[in-house]
């Protein structure tokens, strides 16, 4: 472990550049909000000029509990430092980094002959803004460059091609994923550009992908690009015994001790044929979904968090049985234990070589058992009617590692133990 690499990425000057943010963070306007607290919460705080604070340490990662915020950016990376020693430094000075940037401060002034040790994207003083900062692991990081293999996580693997699939290699997997969430797209870019620059000799970016959630309109859950409501069957982050039974993996058995209070992660970037889809009648449209496209109530009913009650319609003559909702979900005793935590963002790329518009979604999930939940429902998903206006094209999935527990504890530590 204490082999040294000149590949290894340097956390002395950041830390310097850190020094005298506990002081600056006892007097930002950042107002600590717990991992419990609602949206609308967050959007006040914002409205009244301040901004949201999310407790960095903790037996999970703040990013997955906390509720969704309007901007995100997900970077998948490989990892050019060398070995285990090289590994580890580099996650340390990620979660140094991290830990800074979502507790907010001044950072150090290191003299007009030195580089500045802040971009100043937000100014003299860093806000919190609401940025979480995950990270979660890829397969590959489990290969012999770092004598992690024995600790890999059961069920981690390179994402497959579903039947109805376009994936471009170039813009799935990585050694990590990094995802920032905040409630300002340049809180989100400042965090992008530091923690790149303190990290810039231990990992190449590998693809990148920006994000943005809607605000509800006119309430209730936001809308996807396809102009429908989007996660309205979402698992309640705050229930702690269905977060147990759903998301957080386990150590023991097949899993190693360290992944508890981890999650599998599913990431697929998706693009929507949206100048195709909007030539789509809204009654096709909403038979494809399962939903009114308006309020987002199941066809069955006249509100968004209705139950859709499939035992009333057997035969789909409300509710086709191909329907996205009735496929994704059927409401069964033998499926609750296959519902994810979803966290949806839209995204829009500009044009594509031809001119059309690259709009679509990047899907998010956590998960317990990537193989019982993701797979079995992305299974069950192949060639409903909504393949002919979509197009997965990105993505991967990791392993969200456990939380940083205080401050002498770094994401990862445990895959070292």
């Amino acid at each position: 472990m204490n082999e040294q690499s000149s590949n290894a990425p340097s956390r002395r000057g950041f830390l310097i550049g850190m020094a005298g943010a506990a002081a600056g963070a006892a007097t930002t306007a950042a107002v600590t909000a717990g991992l419990g607290a609602a949206a609308p919460a967050a959007a006040a705080a914002h409205a009244a000029g301040t901004a949201a604070r999310y407790e960095f340490h903790g037996a999970h990662q703040a990013g997955v509990l906390a509720p969704v915020r309007r901007s995100t950016s997900l970077l998948a990376l490989d990892v050019t430092a060398q070995g285990a020693a090289g590994l580890t430094e580099l996650l340390q000075t990620i979660t140094d980094t991290a830990r800074f940037l979502t507790t907010g401060g001044a950072p150090r002034e290191l003299g007009i002959t030195a580089p500045p040790s802040d971009s100043g994207v937000l100014g003299p003083e860093v806000t919190a803004g609401g940025l979480t900062v995950t990270l979660a692991v890829g397969a590959s990081l489990f290969d012999g460059r770092f004598g992690l293999a024995s600790v890999k996580p059961s069920k981690l693997r390179t994402m497959e091609d579903f039947p109805n699939d376009a994936l471009d290699r170039a813009i799935c997997d990585g050694d990590l994923l990094l995802q920032f969430e905040a409630d300002d797209n340049d809180v989100v870019i400042h965090g992008v550009r530091e923690v790149l620059r303190a990290t810039r000799a231990g990992m190449q970016l590998r693809w990148r992908r920006d994000g943005f959630s809607s605000p509800p309109r006119p309430s209730g859950t936001p809308r996807n690009l396809m102009g429908f409501k989007d996660g309205t069957a979402n698992i309640d982050r705050t229930d702690a015994k269905l977060m147990d039974q759903l998301v957080w993996a386990h150590g023991g058995q097949a899993e190693p001790a360290w992944v508890e209070g981890g999650s599998y992660l599913a990431v697929r970037v998706i693009r929507m044929l949206v100048e195709f889809w909007d030539r789509v009648g809204i009654e096709e449209q909403q038979q494809m979904f399962g939903r009114y496209k308006g309020s987002g109530a199941p066809l069955t009913g006249s509100s968004e968090f209705e139950d859709p009650h499939y035992e009333r319609d057997p035969n789909g003559d409300s509710i086709p049985l191909s329907a996205h909702i009735r496929v994704a979900n059927p409401r069964t005793p033998g499926t609750e234990n296959q519902r994810m935590l979803r966290r949806a963002f839209n995204y829009d790329g500009g044009i594509d070589a031809n001119g059309n518009l690259d709009q679509g979604l990047i899907f998010t999930a956590f998960n317990q058992d990537i193989e019982r939940q993701f797979v079995t429902v992305q299974k069950r998903l192949i060639d409903e009617p909504l393949v002919d206006y979509i197009s997965p094209v990105g993505g991967g999935y990791y392993f969200a590692l456990p939380g940083a527990r205080d401050a002498s504890d770094w994401l990862g530590k445990g895959m070292f133990a």
